[in-house]
């Protein structure tokens, strides 16, 4: 369905069960999920902005949708700190909105979010990257268990040891707290905590639960309905062969930078 909208150059907000994306004239402007902290939660948590002056910004300009022309025109941040940081939320949320088994789709016409115009997206990038993302986690640890269920420490002494972020992780890792929970805490992206619990969970400093025992038989798939005129996914076979850098040239720029911390992880 977002291919299609795309195509359509559509504008409104396409809702899943993890998420929401928010589209303008085809392109992804915003997206949230349940499972991924927002961008308040990124830029106050993490020190980069007052909880204060987020308030602020949404009182003020949240009902003309301008919160983000705000946060700049007043100084509180600078333009490419907020692309850097918005795209960073947008990615994050966009992953688990469109994760398989989120649920139907259903497309709302017309909307928009308070936050307001950053940088769009492609559609077609979006896709790409929640591709590669998918990748990069099956290559870790192939056990995507791990990604919902409580975090729980193992008694042994894994190796290699944790790095100083791995342990801000596992400092919080009381059998209660799922990724999500431990991201919020921390200030910091879903999709980072993951690639450490996964990490962590390949050197045995996490526990990995056993996956659900599939049933016994299943019935047959029903025959998928496309929408007409929508683009599929690609399968990671074809995405492997397609170039995952945007051709804008600022957004290929993001997208680096992006590159350069999630290697530093």
């Amino acid at each position: 369905m977002l291919g299609h909208l795309a195509a359509r150059r559509a504008t409104g907000a396409l809702l899943r069960g993890n998420g929401t994306l928010y589209l303008r004239d085809g392109e992804v402007v915003h997206a949230e999920s349940p499972v991924s902290p927002g961008l308040e939660v990124l830029l106050t948590l993490g020190g980069r902005l007052p909880a204060e002056g987020w308030r602020e910004a949404v009182e003020r300009a949240g009902a003309r949708r301008q919160v983000a022309r705000f946060l700049v025109d007043n100084g509180r941040l600078t333009r490419g700190e907020l692309e850097v940081y918005h795209l960073g939320a947008l990615y994050d949320a966009a992953f688990f909105a469109l994760a398989p088994g989120s649920g139907p789709a259903r497309f709302r016409s017309g909307l928009s979010h308070w936050l307001g115009p950053v940088r769009p997206v492609p559609a077609g990038d979006l896709q790409r990257e929640v591709l590669r993302r998918r990748r990069l986690l099956e290559d870790l640890w192939p056990h995507p268990e791990v990604d919902t269920a409580p975090v729980v420490r193992t008694r042994e002494t894994g190796s290699p040891a944790p790095t100083r972020r791995q342990w801000a992780v596992l400092e919080l890792a009381d059998g209660v707290r799922t990724p999500a929970g431990i991201a919020r805490r921390l200030g910091r992206p879903a999709f980072h905590v993951l690639i450490d619990v996964r990490r962590l969970a390949a050197a045995g400093h996490i526990r990995t639960p056993a996956p659900a025992t599939a049933p016994p038989s299943r019935a047959p798939s029903a025959p998928v309905t496309r929408v007409p005129g929508s683009l599929p996914l690609p399968s990671p076979a074809s995405a492997a062969r397609t170039p995952e850098m945007s051709a804008d040239p600022d957004i290929a720029l993001l997208l680096r930078i992006r590159d350069a911390l999630e290697a530093r992880l």
